[in-house]
């Protein structure tokens, strides 16, 4: 049901924000060369961790439409392609993963602008100026290449942060929250057990045959979370890879590897292999693992938020009993 996933997204999105404004400001190449003594940068990185969201916003909606209605449906596809008996991780893997690359396609100019709004430096003068959106916008509109070019420029760099991340993501959810329906059922089904056969007289233990709503969220929600944080650690290279790519669609010219022409001009933005050597050769492994703890933690609860209020808002906009289901 896609109003449940756009519900889901936009909610989600307000509440985690901030969190991934202060994870892609750690991440930056601006953050990383200041001198440690330069306190500013610190205060800069807990200032306006809301910068951006307009451009967020407008495209979670669709996106999220989108990603979930490719999803079900892609599900339900390969099921009748796929023999009978093939595995419900690789069906959820193949989904999830043909799903992230429609909704990229939403997503890429709105994480462009994003996080070259995030790191815009806040000042007396700056404030109540204008939104940052629009500011980064425009800054990348003059960038070389063309705006449509470097508003997609992203678009490889995101997808393949993204598909590993829901390649991972979505099969372990769903074998995560299967476990914890399976356990319920078997705690229910001993208390139900021992109420008929009377050992357990007197006492007032009520056994659901079917789960409540806020049960479902909380299932759903806390699986999400596990599955989510697993996977966002796996995947953090990725996403500083991507972050980087990003930030350098709005600043071309502040990206350097050594080899500059001697006239200084702006050079087009590397690919992703070859800001992942830089990566490496800044920081080394803990270089490409910058910020990991950050995504994990965002990850976590955006996840568990997002998917444990999609599950419940589908099955109160739908207004039938709840079934418990191994699936989205």
């Amino acid at each position: 049901m896609p109003q449940a996933g756009a519900v889901a997204a936009f909610t989600v999105d307000l509440l985690v924000y901030p969190l991934d404004t202060i994870k892609t400001r750690y991440q930056s190449q601006q953050y990383l060369h200041q001198p440690a003594a330069d306190r500013q940068m610190t205060r800069h990185a807990l200032r306006g961790l809301y910068q951006g969201i307009g451009s967020v916003v407008i495209a979670t909606l669709p996106a999220g439409d989108i990603f979930f209605i490719a999803y079900e449906n892609a599900k339900e596809a390969l099921r009748s392609a796929l023999p009978s008996g093939a595995p419900q991780p690789v069906i959820h893997a193949l989904a999830s993963a043909g799903a992230e690359l429609a909704s990229c396609l939403v997503l890429t100019p709105a994480e462009v602008i994003k996080q070259n709004a995030q790191i815009l430096r806040q000042s007396r003068s700056y404030r109540g100026s204008g939104s940052t959106s629009l500011k980064a916008l425009r800054m990348v509109r003059r960038s070389e290449g063309g705006p449509v070019r470097r508003l997609w420029a992203g678009y490889t760099a995101l997808a393949a942060r993204n598909l590993p991340f829901t390649a991972m993501h979505f099969p372990l959810f769903e074998f995560v929250r299967a476990c914890i329906w399976e356990r319920k059922e078997r705690r229910n089904g001993n208390a139900s057990s021992l109420i008929g056969s009377g050992r357990m007289q007197g006492m007032h233990i009520g056994v659901s045959p079917e789960p409540e709503l806020v049960e479902i969220g909380l299932v759903t929600g806390t699986s999400a979370a596990v599955s989510g944080a697993l996977a966002a650690l796996a995947t953090t290279p990725t996403d500083v890879v991507k972050t980087r790519m990003m930030l350098l669609s709005g600043r071309p010219e502040k990206y350097s590897t050594g080899n500059r022409t001697s006239q200084g001009m702006r050079k087009e933005t590397p690919g992703g292999f070859k800001v992942a050597k830089a990566i490496f050769r800044e920081g080394g492994i803990r270089g490409l693992f910058r910020g990991a703890v950050l995504r994990t933690a965002w990850t976590a609860l955006g996840s568990g938020l997002y998917l444990g209020s999609y599950e419940a808002a589908k099955f109160w906009l739908k207004g039938d009993s709840p079934q418990r289901e191994n699936e989205l």
